[in-house]
């Protein structure tokens, strides 16, 4: 048992934020539970972009009923090129990329040939729930396919990448790029064998790079190098998580980004429970991170606690000299 009180002292030592500490610490205490609905769900996230101004995939359809499948090939006339998300869906789960038609079939990302019926059961496993959080019925979403930057050709294999920032109490505290594989089906997700590379707050230039919990260097599948690569749009791509992130009211959040060719940084979703791989992907732990936020926060309260002594004081001068 004492190499695990031994593996317990060196994480903390690294400052690795744990699950429990994160629900306790983070999420517990800065995070609503009544703020939830509004990042678990992708219409209403699409609502909130369209209010703010931050621009986001559109929506092309919404399914809601299974009675609607029998008019599907109407809401999907004329495209070939789209996304299906479950409405209510997380980790990638349900998400169908198909960039085209050949003859009556749908063409997937991965070159794979889809039936219309393989489609329309598709859509009836996500408002089924298949997908959706705690199993419940959902909504199909048919949405715009976003097109791969050229900036990312070397590392990406047949899929779009996406930036994932965790912000706390408003302040970008870690990010990562998160990148598809052969392993992983050309999807963005570490789970299923995806790519997470930490990326550098301020430069937006990646350091370092974990497939499966494995330190790597090369992609696997295109041989390109994984560090050193800048994030196009980097501030934009800071200053659309942090406008998110005070919008949805969350202390402790995730925000997901892509960037398109042509409209640049786009918001994918928001998570009120980021999960902790990005500490993996950038070699370091949050826990000093977060004391800095908390430290800098504090200084700037009581800055603004101060203030209104320093304008009472000061006050009564500068009506004197007026």
């Amino acid at each position: 048992m004492l190499w695990l009180f031994d593996a317990a002292r060196q994480l903390k030592e690294r400052g690795i934020l744990g699950m429990n500490h994160r629900n306790a610490a983070c999420i517990l205490d800065h995070n609503s539970r009544a703020l939830y609905p509004v990042v678990d769900d992708k219409l209403r996230m699409r609502d909130l972009c369209v209010r703010i101004g931050v621009a986001t995939p559109e929506i092309y359809a919404e399914i809601s009923y299974h009675s609607m499948l029998r008019h599907l090939d109407d809401y999907l006339r004329g495209r070939g090129d789209f996304v299906v998300k479950p409405n209510r869906g997380s980790a990638g789960r349900g998400v169908l990329v198909l960039v085209g038609r050949s003859g009556k079939n749908y063409l997937r990302h991965n070159g794979e040939a889809l039936r219309p019926e393989q489609l329309r059961q598709h859509f009836s496993d996500i408002l089924s729930g298949m997908y959706s959080l705690g199993g419940r019925p959902d909504r199909a979403l048919v949405q715009q396919r976003v097109r791969l930057h050229p900036a990312f050709e070397p590392i990406a294999y047949k899929g779009i990448p996406d930036i994932r920032v965790v912000l706390y109490r408003d302040r970008p505290a870690m990010a990562m790029l998160r990148l598809p594989t052969k392993a992983s089906n050309g999807r963005a997700n570490l789970h299923q064998g995806g790519i997470g590379a930490g990326v550098d707050l301020d430069t937006g230039r990646t350091h370092h790079a974990v497939q499966l919990d494995r330190m790597i260097s090369i992609h696997p599948d295109t041989g390109a190098s994984l560090t050193g690569m800048h994030v196009p749009h980097w501030p934009q791509v800071l200053e659309m998580a942090e406008q998110v992130s005070k919008e949805v009211g969350l202390g402790y959040v995730g925000v997901d980004i892509v960037i398109d060719e042509t409209h640049g940084p786009m918001l994918l979703e928001a998570n009120a429970r980021p999960g902790l791989a990005i500490q993996i992907a950038n070699n370091r732990g949050l826990l000093p991170r977060l004391k800095e936020i908390d430290g800098a926060a504090e200084l700037e309260d009581e800055r603004d606690d101060d203030r209104p002594a320093v304008i009472a004081k000061i006050g009564p001068k500068l009506r004197r000299s007026a």
